[in-house]
């Protein structure tokens, strides 16, 4: 994934990754809260060797040397019995000393003869004498009881207190700022995990990196969402200044500039599957395309489900079936709609055997017929997955053009559709995308299908006409 690809994930994701952030920040406020504070309170000893009067340097040093060496095993020993049974009786403490042990924690900071005694309780003021209780009888055990040499002699270690504990003035823990930061971080963490995640899972097409995943041909244009498509399907005839309108116009420019000088100026506009608009992109195509002057023939082709006659408002009763088994001359079915020079032709009486007729000899001379007295032929196919009419009919036309809808066509549908043209030789020329958010970051990745937008549409269409060009 590319570095624009995690920008449109979080720009897709924002209200996702705000609610994981606002519930690890509540989450960690609240632990924050319930949690009982605890304080810390700690007393610092000092170990040293006494030295006679007259002693040699070195026998200083030796006793230094020996401090620091038996620092490390007295630190084991505050936690002892030998030590925290007699501070529980003097404080009254309602524990034993294995019970208040956890509480003790005694360290050593390395090359020194310093130990440090640290206890941890809910009462500061308890702590403090604790910790200052617990200094006392580890000094007295350590050197009445552990380094008492034999006879009366005195103990050669000295253990003194050079900071004794305080009663703290604020509790240890929790630290409320930094569990705040530490469950935004966490939350923040979560909910782009889960985003990535979510996105990486999703195998629908959303911008134009996921077709080039499926397919290197171009993307001839992109269609903008309209919820109103299904009562007003030509709206290039119904709102010519619609943004949608607009799309189709773009979709027009790029289509000219599809080179098929090898073959027909014929094209079959099908799908993956049903529902991705391919009806109502091949009935707008062809009214912008007839805008400019050129005199097209638009034909349904989609033999099993027709909708072209209900879209363009036409008799569909006899069409393209009563052609291709001779009942009818395509001069008598062929019905000019509209002001320019747009000729349709309806899919007629639902046959039987729509592969056979599409792939026959009198599809073969119907399309030869029309390509030479039409400047454009379109074909409205079936569904690529459903059916081989498309497949069949691509054959005998300049090429295929695919169209999927954004959110719903997925990657492995869309490239089931591609292998199904390219298994029978047919020519793919291009991708049409419907459905386009017109807001959001997966609307950005077609550019905005508006006046005075971004330039990304133009950086599109130049993109797609040099690989167009390149192609041919």
């Amino acid at each position: 994934m590319e570095l624009r690809d995690y920008v449109r994930i979080l720009h897709k994701s924002w209200v996702l990754i705000l609610v994981c952030l606002l519930l690890g920040v509540g989450a960690a406020a609240a632990y924050s809260i319930v949690v009982a504070p605890k304080y810390e309170a700690t007393t610092e000893l000092y170990v040293s060797v006494r030295a006679g009067e007259g002693s040699a340097t070195g026998e200083l040093v030796q006793g230094t040397t020996f401090a620091r060496q038996a620092v490390t095993s007295y630190v084991d020993v505050v936690n002892s019995a030998i030590v925290l049974d007699p501070v529980i009786a003097e404080l009254g403490l309602d524990m034993t000393a294995g019970e208040l042990a956890p509480h003790v924690v005694a360290s050593s900071p390395l090359n020194t003869v310093l130990i440090d005694i640290t206890v941890t309780e809910n009462d500061p003021e308890q702590a403090a004498e604790i910790a200052n209780a617990v200094g006392a009888h580890f000094a007295d055990v350590v050197v009445n009881d552990l380094e008492k040499p034999e006879g009366e002699g005195a103990s050669l270690v000295k253990i003194e207190t050079i900071q004794p504990a305080v009663v703290p003035a604020k509790p240890s823990s929790p630290n409320v700022p930094l569990n705040i930061a530490l469950g935004a971080l966490i939350g923040l963490a979560l909910g782009i995990g889960i985003a990535v995640l979510r996105s990486v899972l999703d195998t629908r097409i959303h911008s134009l990196h996921d077709i080039a995943q499926v397919t290197d041909k171009p993307l001839l244009g992109g269609i903008a969402l309209d919820p109103e498509a299904k009562k007003r399907p030509l709206i290039v005839h119904a709102d010519p200044r619609n943004p949608r309108a607009e799309s189709f116009r773009s979709l027009r420019t790029n289509l000219q500039f599809v080179n098929v000088e090898g073959g027909p100026r014929s094209f079959v506009i099908s799908s993956a599957g049903p529902g991705e608009g391919k009806s109502t992109t091949t009935a707008n195509l062809a009214i912008s395309l007839s805008e400019t002057g050129a005199k097209v023939a638009l034909i349904d082709g989609d033999l099993r489900l027709p909708k072209v006659a209900d879209y363009m408002g036409i008799e569909g009763g006899v069409g393209l079936t009563d052609v291709l088994i001779g009942r009818a001359e395509i001069v008598d079915v062929l019905q000019k709609w509209g002001r320019g020079k747009l000729f349709v032709l309806p899919a007629g009486r639902i046959p039987p055997n729509p592969s056979e007729l599409l792939g026959s000899a009198a599809m073969a001379r119907l399309l030869e017929q029309l390509t030479a007295q039409f400047d454009y032929v379109l074909i409205d196919a079936p569904p690529l997955l459903l059916v081989t009419d498309a497949a069949v009919v691509s054959k005998l036309t300049g090429g295929a053009i695919l169209v999927a809808a954004s959110g719903a066509t997925k990657k492995q549908e869309l490239a089931g559709a591609v292998r199904s043209l390219e298994a029978i030789g047919s020519r793919l020329l291009g991708v049409i995308v419907t459905m386009l958010p017109t807001k959001g970051p997966d609307s950005y990745g077609y550019g905005a299908y508006t006046y005075g937008m971004t330039h990304d549409l133009e950086e599109i269409d130049e993109a797609t006409r040099d690989r167009g060009r390149r192609s041919a």
